[in-house]
């Protein structure tokens, strides 16, 4: 069988992508969700003229007579709307963040200021129109494009869309995912262990990797390589919109998801793409629509698998045009011999380049401990000298 390659691979599971249904949910249960919808300015924003200090608010016109005493007209605290008009030689005493009358247009800070009873004489060099006082509309009119879907329900998003009175937003729904794991030498972290099993990493890797998401699997289970117990687990998996399957996707006698797919009606899409490492990773679809990724077992290529594969995907479907990727330098030479695409754990730099972080191939359970993402050296390029731009897909960089 002849491998997929990583351009084609990666144009196959574009092609395979819709988006997710939408849902209302309610703002409190939105953090981590993926926004499905436009947000717009209810109003202007600011939606007064704001103070943005404490002070004296006056009539520009009376200060460029000389009028430096004033009398103090009323106190204007933060939620009230002045009761009294200004007139020549008189002010408001104001509070941050409450509305200035529209014949206010300076505000002189209380630093400068000497109050006694209801007078105040102002002091201060070089004002300006509006000096102090926060504009009305000047950082949003009403109406005008604020947050732009598809776009991660942050703390700051969040903050944004309780100010316009989102109380009911509109998000992606939540994907089912079934996630299995394989292999007789695989034991639980908390079992004993004899010195030739490993504990299930990948199980937890997987579920960290999707909590990320807000995606808690529906189904999660680990099955030895029994053909027939794969087969009855698979059977149920499949009722899943996405099943990841970990281990048992390669060529031994002992790897038999491949065959138990099929069997159970799985078309593969691919199956061993020209990628170091990874290179047994199996994509397929059931007639139904649910999308099956089947990853290998080693630790540092079930991680580069879902970040390059699993991730393109999941973005796509929830509304982006990919899984978000950055060109910058490597800051040493690096040299392979293989004709594979090839990717590898790398640090970031304060200088903004990245660094080959070394590791023992994929097995390695450190491998990728100290990295903050994967640099990909393409197929047709043997050698990557320092300063050359690769592309760097950033770990747990989630829009």
């Amino acid at each position: 069988m002849s491998l997929t390659s990583f351009e084609e691979a990666i144009s196959i599971l574009s092609a395979i992508s819709s988006s997710f249904e939408r849902e209302n949910i309610h703002l409190e249960e939105a953090d981590g969700r993926i926004l499905a919808e436009n947000i717009y300015a209810d109003r202007d924003y600011p939606p007064f003229n704001r103070a943005a200090m404490d002070g004296y608010a006056i009539m520009q016109s009376d200060w460029k007579k000389g009028i430096r005493t004033y009398q103090i007209t009323e106190t204007i605290f933060t939620g009230q709307p002045a009761k009294r008009p200004l007139t020549s030689g008189s002010c408001y005493k104001i509070m941050t963040g409450a509305a200035t009358p529209e014949m206010a247009n300076i505000i002189i800070r209380r630093e400068d200021a000497e109050e006694s009873d209801v007078q105040v004489i102002l002091h201060s060099d070089g004002l300006k129109n509006y000096q102090n006082i926060a504009r009305q509309g000047e950082d949003s009119s009403k109406g005008s494009l604020l947050l732009a879907a598809p776009l991660r329900c942050s703390p700051q998003v969040i903050a944004l869309l309780a100010t316009v009175g989102k109380a009911i937003l509109q998000v992606y729904k939540l994907p089912k995912v079934a996630l299995i794991t394989t292999g007789d030498e695989i034991v639980s972290p908390s079992a004993s262990i004899n010195p030739f099993q490993i504990r299930n990493s990948n199980q937890y890797l997987l579920k960290s990797l999707l909590k990320q998401w807000k995606i808690c699997p529906v189904l999660s289970a680990h099955v030895n390589d029994d053909k027939e117990k794969l087969t009855s687990l698979l059977s149920a998996a499949l009722e899943a919109n996405l099943v990841i399957i970990n281990g048992a996707v390669s060529a031994g006698d002992a790897d038999h998801v491949p065959a138990v797919l099929q069997e159970l009606g799985v078309k593969t899409l691919f199956h061993k793409v020209s990628i170091r490492p990874g290179k047994p990773l199996l994509v397929g679809k059931t007639p139904s629509g649910t999308v099956v990724f089947a990853l290998p077992g080693n630790p540092l290529s079930c991680l580069s698998t879902f970040t390059i594969f699993v991730e393109h995907y999941l973005y796509r479907c929830f509304g982006y045009e990919a899984r978000p990727q950055q060109r910058l330098p490597i800051l040493q030479n690096k040299t392979k011999k293989h004709l594979l695409t090839e990717f590898f754990p790398v640090g970031t730099d304060h200088s903004g380049g990245i660094n080959s972080v070394p590791f023992n191939g994929s097995g390695d359970v450190t491998a990728a401990i100290h990295a903050q993402g994967l640099a990909m050296q393409p197929a047709d390029s043997k050698q990557l000298n320092k300063d050359d731009l690769i592309t760097f897909y950033p770990f747990n960089h989630y829009k």
